[in-house]
C-alpha cells in the first residue's frame, strides 16, 4: 500500500514591506507658507517701527527749531549756504519729519492718489517683501512667474503709477514744498549756538535713507 501522504498545514504569505523611500514626501501646500505670513508680517512690522523710533531719537527739541529770536536774513548767498548747510546737518531728523509730514498731507488731501499708493504698498508686500521662502510661485492666467519677473513687474507697475499718473506729480510737488521749507528754515536759522556731538558727526557721514529701508525690510531691496 502507498504511503499516506501528510495532512497540508494551513499557510500565510507574508507581504513584503514597502520601503519608505518608494513615496516621496508631499511637498509643502500653500496652507503650510500660508501660515508663516502673520509672523513675516509682525517681523516686518516690528523691524519697520525699531527704524523709525532709532531715526525719531536723534531729533533735536522743536522748540530749538522754531525759535524765532534765532532767525535773522543772510547776509549774502555764501552766509545762506554756511546757514543752511550746517542747520542741515543739525537739524536733518526734524528736517526729514517736516518733508514726511507735507507729504502725508498732500496724500490725505487727494484719496486717489493714497489709495493707489496703498494698493501698490500691498502688493509689495504680498507679492515679494513677506512672501516665506517656501511659498509657492506666483501664478496668473495659467502661468508660473519666477521671483525675478514678479519683481520687474512691481517696479514696472511702482514706475507707471510714479512718473505717468497724477500720484508722480503730487508726490514730488509735496516733496519740493517740504525741501522750499528746510531750504528757507536753513538759510534765516542762526546757527551759531548749534553744535554737533562727535556720535552725530560720524552718523551724519552714513546714508539714514538707504540704512532706513535696509532695516525696514530686512536687506530684500
Amino acid at each position: 500500500m502507498a504511503a499516506a501522504s501528510p495532512p497540508l498545514l494551513p499557510t500565510t504569505v507574508v507581504p513584503a514591506a514597502v520601503p519608505t523611500t518608494a513615496f516621496p514626501a508631499p511637498a509643502p501646500t500653500a496652507v503650510s507658507s500660508a501660515d508663516a505670513d502673520p509672523a513675516a508680517a509682525r517681523a516686518f512690522l516690528s523691524r519697520h517701527l525699531d527704524s523709525v523710533r532709532r531715526a525719531l531719537s536723534g531729533a533735536r527739541p522743536w522748540p530749538e527749531l522754531l525759535d524765532r529770536s534765532a532767525l535773522s536774513r543772510p547776509e549774502s548767498l555764501a552766509d545762506a549756504t554756511s546757514r543752511l548747510r550746517k542747520n542741515l546737518a543739525y537739524f536733518r531728523v526734524n528736517y526729514a519729519a517736516l518733508v514726511a509730514l507735507s507729504l502725508a498731507a498732500a496724500l490725505l488731501a487727494h484719496p486717489f492718489s493714497l489709495a493707489a499708493l496703498l494698493a501698490l504698498l500691498a502688493a509689495w508686500c504680498l507679492l515679494y517683501l513677506l512672501r516665506p521662502a517656501d511659498a509657492p510661485p506666483v501664478a496668473a492666467c495659467g502661468r508660473a512667474f519666477s521671483d525675478r519677473e514678479v519683481l520687474g513687474g512691481l517696479i514696472a507697475a511702482s514706475a507707471f503709477v510714479v512718473f505717468l499718473t497724477s500720484v508722480g506729480a503730487l508726490i514730488f510737488s509735496a516733496l519740493a514744498l517740504g525741501a522750499a521749507v528746510v531750504c528757507v528754515h536753513g538759510s534765516y536759522r542762526v546757527p551759531e549756538d548749534l553744535f554737533l556731538d562727535e556720535p552725530d558727526q560720524a552718523a551724519n557721514g552714513a546714508s539714514p535713507l538707504l540704512s532706513f529701508i535696509a532695516n525696514a525690510t530686512g536687506g530684500r531691496v
